[in-house]
């Protein structure tokens, strides 16, 4: 079964959230939503699981008992252990005799169980992150939402957090996961790239980084004929097709050429839009 959006419009006091929004997810494979902040993710992540109304379009998703959803914030309670978190969300699905061996399974894969007794307040930003992520597969969702559930953890954290979800896509989840991480394009079966509520991209990491227009060149300073940005030392210079094509190689930018990366097809595609949108 595929859920998602289609076509989805969502405002809020006359500013457009989400613009026409479409994407799909079947059972067993990940969706990454990319984004900076402001891109409308966490409006499409509401929207998704039925937790605001949108305004057009149509939002195709199982009942709200096969929905596991992780907001923003971790949604675990404070005052609770991580096991009387696990188990309260059993109770509410009324997981009966299977949940003590669903909870275990969950404490085992997540590396919580020696901290099953622990509140949630006292735990580390990457177990709290783990801790919610556990909540939502508890009752083996048919869509599983994860409203970046890795921001500001540590590299070895993210990784444990797209463990866990490759064990719900296992289980046969369909998930949507949202992220400000670009890197993490590359472990998602499927990419949607959001800017400013729009769409700039849809389709697996590796077609968008081979669709990539034009040339890219490497250098050491700007270069203020053609559309450049600062990555670690270097700049990078993206040369369109339109101009890359026509320039012959003695006017090429100095510097050596690169095959981009997803930060690179983003900021291309960012570029283009804005451009257009002049």
């Amino acid at each position: 079964m595929r859920w998602g959006l289609h076509d989805v419009t969502v405002a809020f006091d006359g500013i457009v959230a989400l613009d026409g929004v479409a994407l799909d997810v079947e059972g067993g494979s990940i969706l990454a939503v990319i984004g900076p902040d402001g891109a409308g993710k966490t409006t499409l992540a509401r929207a998704q699981v039925g937790l605001l109304r949108v305004d057009g379009g149509r939002v195709v998703a199982p009942p709200r008992a096969r929905i596991g959803y992780k907001p923003e914030a971790s949604g675990a309670w404070s005052d609770l252990t991580v096991a009387e978190n696990l188990a309260f969300v059993a109770t509410t699905h009324h997981l009966g005799d299977e949940a003590d061996a669903r909870i275990a399974m969950l404490l085992d894969v997540t590396g919580l169980a020696d901290a099953r007794h622990r509140l949630a307040a006292n735990l580390s930003g990457g177990m709290h992150q783990k801790l919610a992520v556990a909540m939502a597969m508890v009752a083996r969702p048919q869509l599983l939402v994860l409203d970046e559930p890795t921001t500001g953890l540590d590299p070895i954290s993210r990784v444990d957090v797209w463990r866990l979800l490759a064990r719900a896509a296992q289980e046969g989840a369909a998930i949507v996961v949202t992220t400000t991480y670009l890197d993490e394009a590359q472990r998602a079966d499927d990419v949607v790239v959001l800017d400013g509520g729009h769409v700039l991209l849809h389709g697996t990491a590796r077609d968008l980084q081979a669709s990539f227009p034009g040339r890219l060149v490497a250098g050491h300073a700007r270069d203020p004929q053609h559309p450049s940005w600062r990555r670690g030392r270097d700049w990078r210079t993206w040369l369109p097709p339109a101009v890359g094509d026509d320039l012959p190689h003695g006017a090429l930018p100095p510097g050596r050429r690169l095959e981009p990366d997803m930060e690179d097809v983003v900021m291309a595609a960012a570029i283009t839009r804005r451009e257009r949108s002049r």
